[in-house]
């Protein structure tokens, strides 16, 4: 019996193999693909969970994460690492996500062997390129070396038809849905006391506005605005429940504990694995960030979100009027959380808009149209 065609998904971070998980389970329970999956492992931390609770076992890890590793390190040992794994794979066509190192380099490594790549997040832009940096360049680079592109709206088509990439374009929404609803589900057997025991000291049935945030454009005094603004809205709203997983980096941690320890309905925590941290979103009622896949997830929850960049390749959320850009001007942050943690108009207004990336089906439509295309 013929293995069928041969799919490799590349791919080096927790966000990553979220957004990729449901897509390569819904691969694997369809005959005529052979699935194999190489992760760089560029960040190592939580990867391993993110397979255990989606069942996943890659074939290839190349474990390239080291201490005070620098963007080359990562690019050089990464694409020296891929060619083994082409060597060994022998795919027919390559997966990339988004815009990390990793997609870049796994597209230009199957650039270098002739294998077509299929790029799933495709389009995404901000127009600057330092922000978010690296990733802007990474998305455009992939983008170019890709010869599918499986894009999250409308605006990511246009963005890509911009640089005259018209070929081969498809609008399936964002795998992040899809993974967020799966997770879900995954989730339900363990139940509420399960997870309740978990954020002990937290006052769950209260408002609590869930934060995260790491953008290395944001290291320094930015920050410091953003933990100042949290300090202050946290001490003028003593009956919400303020809950910020923090990030390892110490860029992040250093201003962190410093300005905002102390606080009674201040809680910083570890970072989460994936199945705690969406349960604990599904319980709140806003999200404070600067990460780029919350903007998505947060919304299709009905969670208003609060963007702490100046710029985002979102767009489409903030258009549609689930996320709204607040920088890292301490003011801003203060009256736009004040806002929507008073104003029932103004929540309701944010929490009922339609989320313009896609409802859960994206990874159907990205097999069907491989089954047509390979």
């Amino acid at each position: 019996m013929s293995p069928g065609k041969r799919l490799l998904f590349i791919f080096g971070t927790r966000p990553e193999a979220i957004k990729l998980a449901p897509l390569i389970r819904e691969f694997q329970w369809r005959p005529g693909f052979t699935v194999k999956v190489a992760v760089t492992a560029q960040h190592r931390e939580m990867l391993d969970q993110v397979f255990q609770f989606f069942s996943i076992r890659p074939d290839y890890d190349l474990n390239i994460m080291r201490p005070n590793q620098t963007l080359f390190d990562v690019t050089a040992d990464g694409l020296k690492a891929l060619q083994q794994v082409f060597d060994d794979a022998k795919p027919d066509l390559v997966f990339v996500q988004g815009d990390t190192t990793t997609s870049f380099i796994g597209a230009l490594a199957a650039y270098y062997k002739k294998v077509k790549v299929a790029h799933v997040e495709a389009g995404l832009r901000s127009g600057d390129k330092y922000a978010p940096y690296p990733e802007e360049m990474n998305r455009i680079m992939a983008g170019h070396l890709a010869d599918i592109h499986f894009t999250p709206t409308e605006q990511s088509n246009r963005n890509l038809a911009a640089e005259g990439i018209t070929q081969q374009v498809f609008n399936v929404g964002n795998t992040v849905i899809d993974a967020l609803f799966l997770g879900l589900d995954l989730l339900r057997p363990k139940g509420e006391a399960f997870f309740r025991a978990a954020f002990n000291g937290v006052n769950l049935d209260r408002k609590l506005v869930l934060i995260t945030g790491h953008r290395r454009e944001s290291f320094g005094a930015p920050f410091e605005q953003i933990c100042h603004a949290i300090r202050n809205t946290a001490i003028a709203h003593p009956d919400v429940e303020f809950v910020y997983p923090v990030h390892l980096n110490p860029n992040v941690q250093d201003p962190v504990n410093r300005i905002l320890q102390g606080l009674e309905n201040v809680h910083l925590i570890s970072p989460l694995d994936y199945p705690h941290f969406i349960w604990l979103m599904n319980r709140s009622s806003v999200v404070l960030t600067d990460s780029g896949g919350l903007q998505e997830e947060a919304p299709a929850l009905g969670k208003p979100v609060l963007v702490m960049r100046n710029v985002t390749e979102r767009q489409e959320g903030v258009d549609a009027g689930t996320a709204r850009l607040v920088g890292t001007d301490r003011e801003l942050i203060e009256t736009e959380l004040h806002k929507l943690l008073t104003n029932q108009t103004e929540y309701e207004r944010m929490a009922k808009a339609v989320n313009p990336y896609g409802d859960g089906t994206a990874c159907r439509k990205i097999v069907e149209k491989v089954n047509e295309l390979i």
